[in-house]
């Protein structure tokens, strides 16, 4: 009989063994046993375990309740023990309840006896009947009789049957199949959002090649959670397992004997040929040296072996022979905040009345595990007042101790050039093109280069190659134009800690290293408290009101490096709302590196007509408004960015041709400007949005290396096709111009046509009437307002290749399509813009898939809108003329691991919104799954209900009539779980500036495309070129599941 407790009621166990103690205790059992646990596993069965005073029944009723499966060991006497009886009895009907697995085992005896409680089993029965209440037997009897029934093991035992260690095997594999089958997981709510890293990681183990597998992220990002997740998952699957630092104490683990080794290398001959015959899968958690892996023996390890190791230095993951290299991101915004909830509430969503400060947590967090459990620990229990004084302290106040020393270490082994380019970054440059940072920090520091890839590498920066969604549109927009690929940033805790460690330096602002804040740097300057100690300033001159100060006031500032509008003999002078007419006559830009005069007064920089500007890489004279003219820039061969945005009063540019490491070129705005210059012709970037020009100029046709090209608000009525032959351009901006039809292009040879190109916006282009053969995957293709737009239509897709297109942005697959206000479209052309739609997120469903087991999460999304009020019956053909909808899942008949892709479709008159800038939708959806697969078992299951959200990003302030909304998310892309039926309401919000405004889902619609796991998509919308692709393979299904010739359809 098993009869053992946990040390806590929560303790779950992956296998409660019951057995008569008197006839296997000492044999068969105690082997099985054995052999359990050294696969890791958590085995309900020793009663020296019991707390002291506590029943019997209860312990063993809690211990049934909290365990995965249950064996029985059949033995002769079993049924002769009323507590084994008992045991039998709670498990069945636990069974018949809730469906965990039961394992019989026939140890010596006939299953046919048991089952029909014949031989021996008779007997016993009969003397309880005599002893026991009669429905307390026929209790027994009918639990009895029904683990006779169930499929199990045999052993006849004598010389004629299998060694009893063999059947122990088969137990102990099929115990293991069956927990990775049900997905057993501790209940430990660091575990939450974790699932598709775990799944990354579990996939490259199963790589051959891949023996060192490494994880990499910065502090607190949940990298020893998720090695230990995988570790509990995958150990039963190796000889030996460990997890820890201690070496002697690891190897002895590993060869089952006592080891100790003094020397740095494992130089024993014996003890590599040991090592070399052991498959064994350890996690070595936290290394900050590469030499601590060699210490470990780890290049030892015998085939199959696996190690994982956790580090916040990604160069000593390299250098310590990591074949994979996994980044452990932060969690996303729902797992956030159920993370946070999980901490602040003890449930997985905010109580009523804190959803809106959780998101405030939630954002300042930025998906770091740390950070939420630390905050929504603290705020446990708190009163509202406690919430609204936290988060409003958040960003002037250093993080949490706790969080603090889990990102200090990493700062804390930088040399003192990378500690102090740390700082700067947390201080000034964060949010900064990388670009412009590292020209600014190469003149401060030697080797700033090596130092910010340093930090890269330990997981104190990163460079975002695309933008925080969360900015909203229009900034997004803006920002998108100019800076799309090199942003640095940094987590904000790790920005608070750089700035409270510059704060520490001294109580004495004068004495503080840098100075950011306002108030300090008015205290600073107006009472003349600089010191040799100050290295920087940066400040917002918009803020500053009536600042007076001497220029002496910088005379003790003797290293000072960097300041924002004041130029002493430094490399980057900024200066903005410089009030003079010209810079001063003495001024000498012999060593300027970076001039950037924003709102400036002058009317001309300077006047000599020559100037050394060797070491010239960029000007910026943003909205200086009576600028006239641009001196002479012979001298500046090396300036790569001249920006001359909203300068309304230049006329004149000088001659740009022999700059030839000129890149970009910003002229947005320039109205008075009549003539345009001579440019090289390797330009990247070039705008000539709003300075009056009525034709492209020809020389754009020649610009093969052009990136961006933005032409917005001008009189262009007509844009040559030549256009569409440059080969680099990736952004196109005519929005806003009166244009009747696009550059139209000969469609036997369509292969020319914008083949890098990735964005285009033609908003408000309101003659605009054609738009032909598009590139099939564009990420951005925004027309909204163009009202008198009839055709569109897309090249052939086979022309073009996603991976090929899409290599550079693996992290930025988000497409829109908005045809808002749009409403003389024809209805083929509505059908391309539907079919194109499909077509991209059969894409993206196929690439997240393909990352989803090697660490690429992909967290693309596709909206599409058009105007309408029905929704496509080919598309979607499951629908509701109302914002709620059930359909039924096609069967799994491959048997192999898919994915769910479910596609959106909402209709709804936006027409009463008024302003509109963001509009979200929320999804609420429940899926409902079969049997889990247990011997005998019945009834079905439902996963958690789960909500999604997805802003809308649309521009146009007002739209008219009813629209159709094309939706999906990453987030809509579920792992397959024998689910039957899917269950979804939808909601659309306006986000105002004041107020929130509910709109009415009219109809919905879901399209669901099935993914094989490493396979192609299959989806009811296939594509041609998936057409051919899969062409002979396809089986079909009607919306019920049924096999038919309409319905969804799977490809085998």
């Amino acid at each position: 009989m098993a009869s053992s407790s946990s040390s806590s009621t929560l303790m779950k166990y992956h296998v409660f063994l019951s057995f008569r103690g008197e006839d296997t205790r000492l044999n068969f059992t105690s082997h099985l046993l054995e052999a359990l646990k050294s696969k890791g596993l958590h085995v309900f069965f020793d009663e020296e375990k019991l707390e002291k005073g506590e029943q019997l029944s209860q312990a063993l009723s809690r211990a049934i309740a909290v365990s995965n499966i249950s064996i029985i060991v059949l033995s002769a006497d079993y049924a002769s023990s009323k507590s084994c009886l008992v045991e039998l009895s709670d498990i069945m009907i636990r069974k018949r309840s809730h469906g965990p697995t039961v394992i019989p085992i026939f140890y010596h005896v006939d299953p046919s006896n048991v089952q029909k409680i014949g031989g021996s089993f008779e007997t016993s029965f009969e003397e309880h009947e005599s002893k026991q209440p009669t429905d307390t037997v026929q209790r027994w009897k009918s639990a009895f009789a029904e683990i006779g029934a169930l499929k199990g093991w045999h052993i006849e035992g004598g010389k004629f049957d299998r060694p009893e260690t063999e059947y122990i095997k088969d137990v102990v594999e099929y115990v293991i199949k069956k927990l990775t089958n049900i997905g057993f997981e501790s209940a430990s709510e660091e575990l939450v959002g974790i699932e598709y890293q775990k799944n990354a990681i579990l996939k490259l183990i199963k790589q051959k090649d891949c023996r060192v597998i490494g994880l990499w992220g910065m502090g607190g990002q949940g990298k020893s959670t998720l090695a230990e997740a995988v570790y509990k998952k995958f150990s039963s699957e190796f000889e030996s397992h460990w997890e820890g630092s201690l070496r002697n104490e690891f190897l002895s683990k590993l060869l089952d004997s006592n080891v100790d080794i003094g020397t740095p290398s494992i130089g024993s001959t014996l003890t590599q040929e040991r090592l070399n015959k052991k498959k064994v899968l350890v996690v070595l958690d936290d290394v900050d040296d590469s030499d601590q892996i060699d210490y470990m023996g780890v290049k030892h390890f015998g085939y199959g072996s696996k190690t994982i190791i956790t580090s916040r230095d990604r160069q000593v993951l390299e250098s310590g022979g990591a074949d994979a290299i996994h980044e452990v991101k932060g969690l996303n915004e729902n797992d956030s905040l159920q993370l946070f909830s999980t901490f602040a509430f003890k449930q997985l969503n905010p109580a009523v009345g804190f959803q809106y400060l959780s998101r405030r947590f939630v954002k300042y967090s930025q998906g770091n595990p740390l950070a939420l459990k630390v905050l929504g620990s603290d705020l446990n229990k708190r009163s509202k007042n406690y919430w609204e004084s936290k988060v409003e302290k958040l960003k002037d106040c250093p993080p949490d101790k706790k969080i603090a020393e889990a990102l200090k270490s990493s700062y804390d082994g930088l040399d003192l050039v990378e500690q102090n380019i740390f700082l700067d970054i947390a201080c000034f440059f964060k949010g900064e093109p990388m670009k412009r940072t590292k020209l600014i920090l190469s003149g401060c520091y030697k080797g700033a280069e090596c130092g910010i890839n340093k930090l890269f590498d330990k997981c104190l920066i990163n460079v975002s190659s695309t933008l925080n969604f969360s900015l909203g549109y229009f900034r997004y927009s803006a920002m998108r134009r100019r800076e799309l690929r090199d942003i640095i940033d940094m987590h904000d805790t790790l920005e608070e800690m750089g700035k409270d460690i510059v704060c520490q330096e001294s109580k004495t602002l004068g004495k503080c290293s840098r100075l950011w804040n306002l108030k300090h740097v008015e205290e600073v300057l107006k009472y003349n408290k600089g010191t040799d100690r100050i290295q920087g300033i940066k400040v917002n001159m918009l803020r500053i009101d009536n600042l007076l100060f001497q220029p002496s006031v910088f005379e003790s500032m003797i290293n000072l490096r960097c300041i924002i509008f004041y130029f002493p003999s430094d490399l980057y002078l900024r200066w903005d709302y410089y009030p003079f007419k010209s810079l001063s006559s003495g001024f000498n830009p012999k060593n300027l590196v970076a001039l950037e005069i924003l709102c400036g007064n002058m009317e001309q920089l300077w006047n000599e007509v020559y100037q050394d500007l060797v070491h010239l890489r960029r000007i910026n004279l943003f909205s200086c408004k009576n600028l006239k003219k641009i001196p002479n820039l012979s001298g500046a061969v090396n300036l790569k960015r001249l920006d001359c945005e909203n300068c309304e009063s230049l006329v004149e540019l000088p001659s740009l041709a022999h700059l030839i490491s000129l890149r970009t070129l910003y002229l947005m705005g320039c109205r008075s400007l009549k003539k345009f210059p001579e440019i090289p012709n390797n330009f990247d970037e070039l705008d000539l949005s709003e300075i009056g020009i009525k034709e492209v100029p020809d020389f754009i046709e020649h610009l093969d290396r052009l990136q961006r090209f933005t032409l917005t608000n001008s009189m262009v009525k007509d844009v040559s096709s030549n256009i569409s032959k440059l080969k680099s351009l990736e952004f196109l901006d005519l929005s806003g111009c009166p244009i009747v039809k696009f550059a139209t292009v000969d469609v036997r040879s369509p292969s020319l046509r914008f083949k890098s190109l990735k964005y285009m916006s033609m908003d408000r282009c309101k003659s605009l009437k054609l738009l032909s053969e598009l590139p099939p995957y564009l990420f951005e293709l925004n027309v909204h307002d163009c009202t008198s737009l009839e055709k569109v239509s897309f090249a052939d897709q086979n022309l073009y290749q996603f991976d090929d297109l899409y290599a550079d942005y693996a992290s930025f697959r988000a497409f829109t399509m908005l045809f808002c206000n749009c409403f003389n479209l024809n209805q083929e052309s509505i059908n391309n813009i539907e079919t194109n739609a499909m077509l991209k997120i059969g894409s993206l469903a196929e690439k997240w898939a393909a990352g989803f087991y090697c660490g690429f999460f992909d967290e693309g999304f596709l909206i599409c809108c058009f105007p309408g009020n029905k929704i496509s019956a080919n598309k979607f053909k499951c629908q509701s003329m109302n914002s709620s909808l059930s359909l039924k899942i096609a069967p799994n008949g491959g048997g192999g691991s898919r994915f769910l892709v479910f596609v959106i479709c909402l209709v709804a008159d936006l027409t009463h919104c008024g302003y509109i800038g963001d509009v979200e939708c929320i999804c609420k959806f429940q899926l409902t799954a079969a049997d889990g697969g247990n011997d005998g078992g019945g009834g079905g299951y439902e996963k958690p209900r789960s909500e999604i959200s997805l802003l809308l990003f649309l521009e146009p302030e007002n739209f008219k009539d009813y629209h159709v909304f094309i939706l999906y998310t990453a987030d809509m892309v579920i792992e397959d779980q024998n689910y039957e039926e899917a269950s979804f309401e939808f909601y659309l919000r306006s986000l105002g500036l004041k107020d929130d405004i509910d709109v009415k889902v009219e109809r919905c619609g879901v399209h669901v495309i099935y993914v094989d796991a490493e396979s192609d998509t299959d989806d009811t919308d296939a594509t041609d070129a998936t057409e051919k692709r899969h062409a002979g393979n396809k089986r079909s299904f009607s919306q019920d599941g049924e096999e038919g010739d309409g319905g969804l359809k799977r490809l085998k």
